[in-house]
């Protein structure tokens, strides 16, 4: 079943850290199924207190989304995200066959 990691980033902290985060992040994605939908792009918030952007990444499963953002490449990278601003991070998984509750084997 697909896994879907979404970023929300709520306030920058320091440019320069976020800056060597967009340097390291694409090491990070080396070897993983990661596909991104959407970084950053035009948005508007509809609930809730205003944020800066948002980024969906898409994984094949919830397993190689996990093992995606754990892996030491992502980890490195990571630190100066946080460092450079707050952000909410979740990991969602999809729905399986257009949203029946069985996948068919």
């Amino acid at each position: 079943m697909s896994a879907y990691i979404i970023f929300i980033r709520e306030k920058t902290i320091d440019k320069e850290e976020l800056g060597l985060y967009s340097q390291k992040a694409p090491a990070g994605l080396a070897g993983h199924p990661v596909t991104p939908l959407a970084v950053y792009g035009t948005y508007q918030v509809i609930e809730g207190p205003d944020v800066e952007g948002a980024a969906i990444l898409s994984f094949p499963s919830l397993e190689e989304a996990k093992a995606w953002y754990y892996s030491p490449a992502y980890q490195d990278a990571l630190k100066h995200r946080l460092r450079g601003g707050i952000y909410r991070g979740i990991i969602v998984e999809g729905i399986l066959n257009n949203g029946s509750e069985k996948d068919e084997q």
